[in-house]
């Protein structure tokens, strides 16, 4: 691995551009993941979710930060699901285009999503009446573990 590793130096040097990609180290989203604002609420073996909330205009607003192996990229929203044993809390992203950064020093993907939530969505949540969170986007589906309160 290391001779590949001095290749893709070589070859970056001579300004070849996919070697230039490989080569180079992210230290913005990196930076993001390390300092990454909120509450983590759930985990997987890949990543995490972090929330906060804020108002806005008179809106609530729950804005995720996620962490996964997976780039979510959509120009049709997100829906994020909340299931327990008992009840289930389903909520649409108020943003409809997402992308995700990529980290190639942690090779994941960090995305941050904003959703429009009500008082008692936000009670759901921080009672934490939910043992497992799906983010839908596309065709695709992510699953984490939810943590319990003050993780």
């Amino acid at each position: 691995m290391k001779l590949f590793k001095t290749i893709d130096k070589v070859l970056a040097g001579f300004g070849n551009i996919k070697a230039m990609e490989r080569t180079h180290v992210d230290t913005f989203t990196e930076n993001e993941i390390l300092k990454t604002k909120g509450e983590k609420i759930a985990e997987s073996n890949n990543g995490g979710i972090w929330i906060e909330y804020e108002e806005l205009a008179g809106f609530d607003f729950m804005n995720a930060t996620i962490l996964s192996n997976v780039n979510i990229k959509t120009f049709k929203g997100s829906k994020l699901s909340f299931l327990g044993n008992q009840e289930k809390l389903i909520i649409n992203s108020d943003t409809i285009e997402i992308e995700s950064d990529y980290s190639n020093v942690s090779n994941r993907w960090i995305t941050k999503i904003s959703y429009i939530v009500t008082q008692k969505d936000i009670d759901f949540i921080q009672k934490r009446e939910f043992n497992q969170i799906t983010i839908e986007f596309k065709k695709t589906t992510i699953n984490f573990f939810a943590l319990p309160i003050n993780h």
